[in-house]
């Protein structure tokens, strides 16, 4: 997803819930038995919501995408911040500071955004 865009202009990808929550824990590399203990349920639980036997609910979704780096549209809707693959050739000094511009872009962007808000917040507070 690139800097502009956001999940209303994506294509969702049609998974399941199941199917984004066994994606993102595979990329993961946590085992359904890791998962389980982090989110203090059975490990049988983890594995029914995978298939879709069953779904988590809204008090244990937004710890469970926390866990797996990935947004709640995204399990839910197919749209968002997905799960990232590790790339082939690791962490090197170069893509680490590709990293570190981007982060530093959306710290600007929203530090523009925060203005903006308070901005519009003033103007109709003094209205």
């Amino acid at each position: 997803m690139s800097d502009t865009t956001n999940i209303y202009d994506e294509i969702p990808d049609f998974d399941t819930i199941g199917g984004h929550l066994s994606k993102a824990r595979d990329v993961s590399g946590m085992s359904a038995k890791q998962l389980a203990l982090r989110l203090g349920v059975k490990t049988s639980t983890i594995k029914a919501w995978e298939s879709d036997r069953s779904q988590p609910g809204a008090h244990r979704l937004n710890t469970l995408c926390g866990l797996l780096s990935v947004s709640v549209s995204w399990v839910l809707h197919g749209v968002g911040a997905a799960p990232v693959e590790a790339e082939d050739e690791g962490d090197d000094l170069e893509a680490l500071g590709s990293r570190l511009d981007k982060l530093r872009h959306l710290h600007a962007e929203t530090g523009n955004l925060i203005r903006r808000l308070q901005n519009d917040m003033d103007r109709l507070g003094t209205n």
